[in-house]
């Protein structure tokens, strides 16, 4: 089933930061989006706990969310340590019972789990696992900057600041203005959204660049741009790894630097730990990624995506006028405001690029 509809388990944790599948889906396809089951927000919306979403309700239990007579679930949270809570996993074998197809972006595959996999298979219904990469990925060779088409990449100041969010923003856009522009998801969020991708937090390190390349190969088929989406950044202690073996694989011959513009210093990332890495102004940021690539293709930005969700209107307009100073970029937030900027910088970097070929 292609495009099912969904009630979504975000059980403890619907909020803007908090459910990153769950608030994707409901942004990119609310029409099939039945309810959100979180029995902590329960009696609201998703237009309460997120800003947007409409009336998509909020439920207690699972019983009233399977009510709403879904045809998959999907697991729009990751539980503590990765593992499903003996809840979860009642409630899934529940909707196996009903047919409900699963769908799920842990990196703990259920296909792998042997209770639900049986049953599954007992019930004719399908589990999706969108974080099981290929077997047969290759480490990468630099054939990406061989396509014909010009690939721009989402980076970033740290890590959930809007990179795959940016990019989806800027696709319709693009294609309305005839520049032919295809998104390679590199995250399970952006798989569900898709319809394909590799998730690249789940392939061995060797061969994340690999990955990247295979992405814009495939994406880069019939169009005229690719935009990949970014993870991680390349100064964050955790996720750096990630972040160069996308720049190197994908080689981009254009880039994209997203930030949450409140933010000083990179996220938590280890419990009880302290931040204690600054992010720098954008404008050494990006002199750092271009360092990064120089030696291997020549690269440039062609803008700043900025999320300010949480600015106030005139708080969120000086910060783009500071990054724009900063910079000398295009800067928009282009979920709060308009992302012409963004669009309108690609297209003039599309067309830079294909009169130097």
């Amino acid at each position: 089933m292609d495009r099912p509809t969904f009630l979504i388990i975000a059980e403890g944790a619907f909020g803007p930061e908090t459910s990153k599948t769950a608030n994707s889906a409901i942004r990119y396809f609310p029409e099939r989006v039945l309810g959100v089951l979180d029995s902590t927000a329960q009696g609201r919306t998703s237009q309460d706990v997120l800003g947007y979403g409409g009336a998509i309700p909020v439920v207690r239990t699972f019983a009233e969310g399977l009510a709403l007579k879904p045809q998959a679930v999907l697991i729009g949270i990751a539980p503590a340590g990765g593992r499903l809570p003996p809840e979860w996993r009642g409630w899934l074998l529940e909707a196996i019972d009903r047919g409900i197809h699963i769908w799920s972006g842990l990196h703990t595959h259920l296909n792998d789990d042997a209770e639900l996999a049986v049953r599954a298979k007992a019930k004719g219904v399908t589990i999706t696992d969108a974080r099981r990469p290929p077997a047969d990925i290759p480490v990468s060779n630099g054939l990406a900057q061989d396509v014909d088409a010009y690939v721009v990449l989402t980076v970033g100041s740290d890590c959930n600041v809007g990179k795959m969010t940016a990019q989806l923003q800027l696709v319709d856009g693009l294609n309305a203005r005839g520049v032919r522009t295809r998104f390679a998801a590199t995250g399970q969020t952006g798989i569900l959204i898709e319809g394909w991708g590799i998730a690249v937090d789940a392939v061995v390190a060797d061969f994340i660049g690999g990955a990247a390349e295979r992405l814009v190969l495939e994406a880069a088929k019939g169009a005229d741009v690719v935009l990949v989406e970014g993870q991680g950044s390349l100064i964050h202690p955790a996720y750096s790894g990630v972040t160069l073996g996308l720049m190197h694989g994908a080689m981009p011959a254009g880039m994209i630097m997203c930030h949450q513009a409140s933010r000083e210093f990179i996220g938590d990332y280890s419990p009880g730990r302290k931040a204690w890495v600054p992010i720098p102004k954008l404008s050494e940021l990006n002199r750092i990624y271009l360092d990064a690539m120089r030696l291997l293709r020549v690269s440039e930005f062609v803008g700043v995506a900025l999320n300010t969700y949480d600015l106030s209107d005139a708080a969120a307009k000086a910060a783009i006028r500071e990054v724009e100073r900063d910079t000398g970029l295009p800067v928009t937030d282009p979920v709060r405001y308009s992302p012409e900027p963004l669009i309108a910088a690609i297209a003039a970097g599309h067309a830079r690029w294909k009169a130097s070929r």
